[in-house]
């Protein structure tokens, strides 16, 4: 039986280690163990993270194995090499699917029936080889996907328009990479399309604009791993928020990373488009508008995931 209150998280590097603490600090879990190949580093994660409780809410941090996930409600795996300085995430992909085709079997023997988040990179690439090797039901093997993402190009939207971010409504879909596409033409704030919002606020060049804030978005892990070296505390809140939808049931629509079968066109792989996310994990794809550009580059960045799980993972 589920425990809808323990999330299990497999990895402790600075993504792993950054959505425990996040987790820990969200109080939305009252169990999480914490799996490593390094079982030390496990513990001291643990350890050091437990040390904050007295300043949160009351839970039980441990460093466990495989065998502690069977009930967890959220297994989020961030087990994987981390993307270095010129890397692209593409860049990872034959470590990391070697990486997953030892993890998965051993999340296979356990038989969970909670879900299963993907957080490492390429994540969409991975996602399918979890979906391929953990023996789980695809709805319920999701990836963070675009989710970050997007909420960078919020982020940016709202600094460029002056307004609250959780009042922009955009979506960046496809790969959580290179080939990512930014849907401007469901974009909206509060209801308002966005060229018209942008126009009360006195931004008429749409285009350029349009084109330099999806570079941005684009760029912003790069620029990031090129000063600090690493990416985490945005990731790890993103997992924050999806795992909320999930062990809540609360049907949001976030755009994660999941299997697609025929919409667009698209069939056979998994990337990130939006999505329901409830406590089935990924419970149906909501069916924004996209013109035909959109749609074309869509189809674009699959066949570009569609590439690498032939070379890498199939």
């Amino acid at each position: 039986m589920v425990n809808l209150r323990k999330a299990a998280v497999i990895g402790c590097g600075f993504v792993g280690a950054s959505s425990a603490f996040a987790l820990m600090q969200s109080g939305l879990f009252s169990e999480m163990v914490l799996i490593d190949a390094d079982h030390d580093k496990a513990e001291g994660e643990a350890l050091d993270i437990s040390h904050g409780l007295p300043f949160a809410r009351p839970m039980e941090i441990y460093a466990g194995s495989y065998d502690d996930i069977a009930d967890a409600a959220v297994i989020i795996v961030t087990a994987g090499a981390g993307q270095k300085p010129g890397e692209t995430r593409l860049d990872l992909v034959k470590k990391n699917t070697g990486i997953f085709k030892s993890i998965m079997p051993e999340i296979a023997k356990r038989h969970c029936e909670g879900v299963m988040l993907v957080v490492a990179n390429p994540v969409d690439v991975l996602t399918y080889t979890a979906v391929k090797y953990s023996g789980m039901p695809e709805e319920r093997v999701i990836g963070s996907g675009t989710t970050l993402d997007t909420a960078r190009l919020k982020y940016l939207l709202g600094q460029h328009l002056d307004v609250d971010p959780r009042s922009v409504h955009a979506f960046i879909i496809g790969e959580h990479g290179d080939s990512e596409i930014a849907a401007w033409s469901s974009a909206n704030v509060s209801g308002v399309p966005l060229n018209d919002f942008c126009d009360m606020r006195g931004h008429h060049e749409h285009e350029a604009a349009m084109r330099e804030i999806a570079e941005k978005v684009k760029n912003s892990a790069y620029e990031i791993i090129e000063k600090k070296k690493a990416t985490y505390y945005g990731i790890a809140m993103s997992v924050v928020r999806i795992c909320e939808a999930i062990v809540r049931d609360e049907k949001s629509i976030l755009p994660i990373s999941s299997m697609m079968h025929g919409e667009y066109g698209i069939s056979g792989l998994s990337l990130s488009m939006p999505r329901i996310v409830g406590r089935g994990g990924s419970e149906g794809m909501v069916p924004i508008h996209l013109n035909e550009e959109e749609q074309e580059a869509l189809r674009a960045s699959a066949d570009v995931l569609a590439g690498v799980i032939r070379d890498a993972v199939i």
